[in-house]
């Protein structure tokens, strides 16, 4: 059995010492959204506390689905870094980019550079840029598939990008992955969902993403960005694909959203025949440790899937 632990939407605070040239760009909007609602909601002590839970929890591996940190500064960028080291060994953790992560321009390549080895795939000695993506990582019978929508956007924008090129990879790599019999588990921050979220905050590229995992196939597909707990299926009847988002990992109760939570996922089985089993944790109040929210099996189809577009 392969345990996958699942966070996404870190958004690690507090914010480091801004410039009045750091806020000559969108960020400027970040800034006044920290200091109204982000500082408010999302703590570093929740962040300790569902961290503590999943080393706890033993996993064989972690997924970061992005939105680290929340204006891209530089700062922000080098914290992410040192937080991504107290996490584990880059073998042991893999992480996706978020759309906060790409705030303004110039920042994914920052990220790309800091925190190349958790988002690289094995044996790859090249810099990581945005044609590395999707990177592919193998461990056991799992591969671990990381895509990204990251993008810097306008302001008041929040949209994520599944573009041509990127799909052509990623087919490239579900193909050849299905061929050695391996468990596949993509990894991307926007949900590949219509209605997921608003449309200022939706991924552009459904309809391509919903073609690639039809065509090649693929036993899981994991995101952020909602900052819901949630759960659908892509793909034709009868080879259903379980999309899994995950409440903010740092979100404090009290909040608009559900409470910190992170997904533990129990694989076991073989090609034509696995099982999932995923157990949400999180927190329930302020001073309580993170507990089992829901335990289920995720071959039973629990609902239809949102529509491509």
């Amino acid at each position: 059995m392969f345990r996958l632990a699942h966070i996404s939407d870190v958004h690690l605070g507090p914010l480091p010492d801004v410039s009045y040239r750091d806020l000559a760009s969108k960020r400027v909007l970040g800034y006044v959204n920290w200091q109204r609602n982000r500082r408010r909601h999302m703590h570093d002590a929740v962040i300790d506390s569902i961290v503590a839970d999943i080393k706890a929890q033993n996993p064989d591996h972690l997924a970061v689905t992005g939105d680290l940190v929340n204006l891209a500064l530089d700062g922000e960028i080098e914290m992410a870094k040192h937080w991504l080291e107290t996490l584990g060994p880059p073998h042991d953790v893999s992480v996706v980019p978020g759309n906060h992560d790409a705030y303004v321009p110039g920042a994914f390549d920052k990220v790309c550079r800091s925190w190349a080895a958790w988002m690289s795939g094995d044996g790859v000695n090249t810099p990581v840029d945005r044609n590395a993506f999707p990177y592919l990582r193998v461990r056991g019978n799992i591969a671990l598939i990381g895509v990204s929508t990251a993008r810097a956007t306008a302001p008041f924008m929040a949209n994520g990008f599944f573009m041509e090129g990127q799909a052509a990879r990623l087919g490239k790599i579900l193909e050849s992955t299905a061929k050695q019999g391996l468990f596949r588990a993509i990894m991307i921050h926007h949900p590949p969902l219509r209605g997921a979220v608003s449309q200022h905050k939706r991924l552009f590229g459904i309809a391509r993403f919903h073609k690639i995992v039809r065509r090649h196939g693929a036993e899981l597909v994991l995101h952020g960005h909602s900052h819901l707990p949630s759960l659908f299926q892509i793909g034709l009847r009868g080879a259903k694909i379980p999309v899994v988002g995950v409440a903010a990992a740092g979100q404090a109760p009290g909040g608009n959203h559900p409470a910190a939570q992170y997904n533990l996922f129990d694989i076991d089985g073989e090609k034509g025949n696995w099982r999932i089993h995923l157990t949400r944790r999180g927190l329930t109040g302020p001073s309580i440790p993170p507990s089992d929210l829901q335990s289920l099996e995720l071959g039973v189809e629990p609902g239809e899937a949102m529509a491509a577009s």
